[in-house]
């Protein structure tokens, strides 16, 4: 006998949660939204409803699938971030929560103005600049990275997001390929250490790129090399903002020393890390 709306939702629930997915009752709610175009209200307002075989395929298999543990985000495909909704590929990380507020720290810092030029290195998703874009209408960027695959997810997500013809994608390992000065700099470079990738998540170790996430030896590879590109690439009032990991911020500030630029600012993520630098060319 096949069950009804709430015994199906009840049934998906339960085996989430039995399974030690954390968020069981959200991700029920995303399953059944995103395949059988149900919201939570018609589940609590017609609990009865009843379900066609059909109706039951997808959203099974979708558990099946995130038991075995592979990320929703990454059974559907998409991921939310910053109020839009941004395609996946294999060669993307997937864009977490903490990353929006580089985005918000970037609008709060023009004041409501916009920069004309804005670079994001190591893009993958393009969710960093599509979302400044979709901000500030008159803005144009470089969305840049080093896989080919990530560019073209990007691309298809600056098209859905209507930001493409803003938006020049380039194929550099950082800020190698990159010509011309900006006004802001974004990037959300890989930073944990090579030691620890084995101690991550499931989830994450399994499923997002291992370029996205290894930072080397001491997690700071990737900010060498784009601290030593900076000069060149700001302007001489331009700001760059970056995310980093647990407990990096001082050997930032070394860092930055060494490159001629200047850490001037730093913002908590939701449990109070220092999650974001706010970078200075030179003096300013």
């Amino acid at each position: 006998m096949k069950p009804s709306l709430g015994e199906f939702y009840t049934l998906l629930k339960q085996k989430l949660t039995a399974s030690g997915v954390e968020s069981a009752d959200f991700e029920v709610r995303s399953i059944l939204k995103h395949r059988l175009n149900i919201d939570f209200s018609e589940i609590i307002a017609n609990p009865g409803q009843k379900l066609s075989k059909n109706d039951l395929k997808l959203p099974e298999s979708d558990v099946k699938r995130r038991i075995k543990g592979k990320p929703l985000s990454r059974i559907h495909g998409s991921r939310g971030f910053h109020g839009l909704e941004f395609a996946l590929g294999p060669e993307t990380l997937d864009p977490r929560p903490e990353t929006e507020i580089l985005v918000e720290r970037a609008l709060k810092l023009f004041h409501g103005k916009h920069p004309d030029r804005v670079l994001d290195l190591g893009t993958g998703t393009g969710c960093i600049i599509i979302s400044l874009l979709k901000a500030w209408p008159e803005t144009k960027g470089v969305a840049a990275d080093i896989s080919q695959g990530a560019l073209d997810i990007a691309k298809q997500n600056a098209e859905t997001h209507k930001v493409a013809d803003r938006l020049e994608f380039v194929r550099s390992n950082w800020g190698e390929a990159i010509q011309g000065q900006f006004d802001l700099v974004v990037s959300n470079p890989p930073y944990i250490k090579a030691g620890d990738i084995e101690s991550l998540q499931t989830e994450v170790r399994n499923h997002d790129p291992i370029l996205a996430l290894d930072g080397g030896f001491d997690g700071l590879d990737a900010y060498r090399k784009i601290f030593f590109d900076l000069p060149r690439l700001l302007n001489p009032s331009g700001k760059a903002l970056f995310e980093i990991g647990f407990g990096q911020a001082d050997d930032l500030v070394r860092l930055s020393r060494d490159s001629r630029i200047r850490i001037i600012d730093t913002q908590p993520d939701y449990a109070g890390i220092t999650r974001v630098v706010e970078i200075s060319n030179g003096d300013n």
